[in-house]
């Protein structure tokens, strides 16, 4: 089983001080609200542009805002895998995943924890935007909402599984993938919002 936090096992009671600096300190917390607002803000937004500023036929619209949301739950799954769970092989790297990730392995009730701050989340919003732009053209207006669509659903189920009990029926197993991901493997169930890529890639749990 590869560590991810520092603690010998997770503290579902208490929280990590990052930072001495109350100001800092209070910048790495945020109501979980807060992101899932912003992000269905800046699709409602992008929609609304897209219907009024492009001839792009609204069906094809609203397909390209499908593949957006598909193409998020991949980079959810690989962001998770690949860069939440980096080998810290340097004391920068290390620093960086702890930062971003292994503090929530450490303490993962720590509900003001459960998202990044407000100004990474508007941060990650404007690269999109500005990438899919580049890349897309006015298309683009389409896909960034699926896009944050999936962004704001993954911060939703990523809330939900640590704050409720699971739910009895087909959604439970988002709850026991990503229980087991935090207690007895971190190195399968890497996706939170859908186990999809982690069936396509062979990531899923073995044994529940």
């Amino acid at each position: 089983m590869k560590k991810i936090g520092r603690l010998d096992k997770p503290d579902n009671f208490n929280t990590a001080q990052m930072f001495t600096n109350p100001i800092l300190e209070r910048l790495t917390r945020t109501n979980i609200l807060v992101p899932i607002t912003m992000f269905l803000v800046f699709a409602g937004v992008s929609l609304y542009y897209a219907l009024t500023t492009t001839t792009i036929n609204l069906g094809l619209g609203l397909g390209i805002a499908v593949v957006g949301y598909i193409v998020f739950t991949f980079v959810e799954y690989m962001m998770h895998k690949h860069f939440f769970h980096m080998e810290p092989s340097n004391p920068i790297k290390d620093k960086l995943q702890y930062t971003v990730h292994g503090v929530h392995h450490d303490y993962p009730k720590d509900k003001y924890r459960l998202a990044m701050p407000p100004y990474v989340s508007a941060t990650y919003a404007a690269i999109f935007y500005l990438v899919f732009t580049l890349i897309m053209g006015d298309y683009a207006l389409y896909f960034l909402p699926g896009f944050l669509f999936g962004y704001a659903s993954y911060l939703g189920f990523h809330y939900l599984v640590h704050a409720l009990a699971p739910p009895k029926n087909f959604m439970k197993v988002l709850w026991v993938n990503h229980a087991i991901h935090h207690y007895k493997d971190p190195d399968v169930a890497f996706g939170v919002s859908t186990p999809l890529w982690d069936i396509i890639l062979g990531t899923m749990p073995k044994n529940k």
